[in-house]
């Protein structure tokens, strides 16, 4: 069986947001049995740090993973993440765009997904709506009384809450096993141009001899198991 690696794309921009994608990560990784292997942005390390290499290093590392996850979480989605799943679906790269955020949005109507409907239709990308409220409560979450402290109710609420994050993993691991299982819409025959004109459209700070093979090599591994036509 093959292991994958996928691109977790979303917010870093306070502690909440880094303990939470390490937690989903890790527990990604864990119910999978290793078959998914997350990369966090906010794990890569950086030799520069200015705008330009961060981002850089974020559009290569997303380029060389198999998978990609996009947290689309909040009230506006962050404009980072809706730039690397486009720059991913440039990619057919399979996708999976996670909402745990209750709140509704968008101008999509009838049942759309709460977003911009600009984020919407795109082949092998797969939607997990898992609202916090509903993953809560049906582990078992508690409401702690105003008149009295309860330590087993914190303990029990903190189980509760891992038992939330393990359920909103294994709907992703079903939705990776599926996005995996979609053909690839790119041509065999354009495959190599597309990926050499994706090295190009960033305008990458990088040296393109350092750039090039790690794209060569990130576009082999995907034909090897079979997420990109052979040329």
């Amino acid at each position: 069986m093959h292991s994958y690696t996928f691109y977790f794309a979303g917010e870093l921009f306070s502690q909440k947001h880094l303990t939470g994608n390490a937690l989903l990560a890790q527990a990604i990784y864990t119910l999978s049995e290793g078959k998914y292997l997350p990369i966090l942005p906010q794990d890569l390390e950086f030799r520069e740090i200015t705008p330009q290499a961060i981002r850089d290093q974020d559009l290569l590392s997303l380029l060389q993973c198999d998978l990609a996850l996009f947290n689309f979480d909040g009230p506006e989605l962050d404009s980072g993440t809706v730039v690397e799943f486009m720059f991913a679906k440039f990619a057919d790269i399979p996708s999976v765009l996670l909402r745990t955020d209750f709140r509704e949005g968008g101008d999509q109507s009838d049942g759309g997904e709460p977003w911009n409907l600009m984020c919407s239709f795109y082949p092998r990308t797969e939607t997990v709506l898992a609202s916090c409220l509903d993953t809560t409560s049906s582990a078992g979450h508690q409401r702690q009384s105003l008149d009295s402290y309860d330590a087993s109710i914190l303990e029990q609420n903190l189980q509760a809450h891992q038992a939330a994050i393990n359920l909103t993993a294994q709907h992703i691991i079903d939705a990776f096993d599926q996005v995996i299982a979609e053909p690839s819409i790119l041509r065999p025959d354009l495959a190599d141009a597309i990926y050499q004109h994706l090295q190009a459209v960033p305008n990458f700070n990088t040296p393109r001899d350092t750039v090039e093979p790690l794209i060569q090599q990130a576009l082999q591994q995907k034909r090897t198991k079979g997420l990109l036509p052979n040329s």
